[in-house]
């Protein structure tokens, strides 16, 4: 651009010059005459030209701009490809399962080929699925988070697009699957009273130490919930107990299909076991503080023996509340003795 404005300086001063002389040489040119015919023969047609630059120079950069922004948006929307899967429903419509940005491949297929996903279908297509009767429709499944625990799927965040058929509305979806787990009710009888074996843990969700039943997920698909029980008690309390000495307190109910602590955002089902047993005090003082679990693995356990007679009021925790009142009501309509 300042060459160009140097060209015409240049061109504007020869044109001044030539004027100049011939008006020395005849004296017939005005400086009146001399300004009109400058701006006549050479200012104007040199802004026009001017004008017409930047004008076609606008124009090439609004190109160069328009084109970037079309190889941007094509690169972007190439790169990610969308991950996609047909399920197929048993007596339903099939359902598309989409991942989310950032779910890789692996996860992905992880995800849908994994117990706690298949077990979710299993569920909304069982007696009282909320498939069964038609009413709803799943729509589309959206992956949006999967926690490997080695080499399965632990964790699993997903949303399910659920409309009623009816109305058009859609139902709630959000799912934290997590599976099924269990619960150890551990009651100590020694000099005539009864005691609770706790374990308090570091529960980040919450952001506190909390003090609560023996508990664990199932590690694998076999449903072994008996042998999971026996093994958390003893990893978490140090105790050994035999399998023919659990007593199983959901077999109580009238669906034997485990307890759901939080089934508006969570699919975890707890089936809960009793251990009763008399033992000595020089136990109870072994048990009381005692620092446990799989430090390899992050758990900070330390075992507390509570009174069980003042056990509902010594935490919050939903596992220790649940199983009292399963283990009361057992008792009460005779089903323990």
């Amino acid at each position: 651009m300042s060459r160009l404005f140097g060209i015409i300086r240049d061109l504007k001063s020869w044109f001044w010059t030539s004027l100049g002389k011939q008006e020395s040489g005849n004296g017939e040119w005005s400086p009146q005459k001399m300004a009109a015919v400058a701006r006549a023969f050479f200012f104007f047609p040199a802004l026009h030209c001017l004008r017409l630059f930047n004008s076609n120079r606008t124009i090439r950069s609004s190109q160069r701009f328009n084109l970037l922004s079309f190889s941007t948006m094509a690169s972007s929307q190439t790169s990610v490809p969308c991950l996609v899967k047909t399920v197929e429903l048993q007596g339903c419509e099939a359902v598309e399962v989409v991942a989310a940005p950032g779910i890789s491949e692996v996860d992905f297929s992880n995800a849908v080929e994994s117990s706690l996903f298949k077990q979710w279908l299993k569920n909304m297509q069982s007696e009282k699925g909320v498939l069964t009767d038609g009413s709803l429709k799943l729509r589309q499944v959206h992956i949006q988070g999967v926690d490997m625990f080695g080499k399965r799927v632990g964790f699993l965040k997903f949303k399910a697009d659920i409309i009623d058929r009816e109305t058009g509305s859609k139902i709630p979806g959000i799912v934290f699957a997590r599976g099924p787990a269990v619960a150890i009710l551990i009651l100590l009888e020694s000099g005539g009273k009864l005691y609770a074996v706790l374990t308090e843990q570091v529960r980040v969700p919450v952001g506190k130490f909390v003090l609560e039943l023996p508990a664990g997920m199932l590690d694998d698909d076999k449903g072994d919930f008996v042998g999971t029980a026996v093994r958390e008690v003893e990893e978490e309390t140090g105790l050994k107990l035999k399998l023919e000495d659990m007593i199983n307190l959901t077999s109580f109910l009238d669906e034997n299909n485990g307890v759901f602590p939080s089934p508006g955002g969570c699919d975890e089902d707890l089936k809960f076991f009793l251990y009763r047993k008399k033992v000595d005090e020089e136990t109870l003082k072994n048990l009381q503080g005692k620092e446990t679990g799989l430090r390899d693995h992050g758990e900070l356990i330390k075992v507390h023996v509570a009174p069980y007679d003042s056990l509902w009021r010594s935490t919050s925790d939903a596992k220790v509340l649940c199983a009292i009142a399963l283990y009361e009501m057992a008792k009460k309509n005779g089903l323990l003795s």
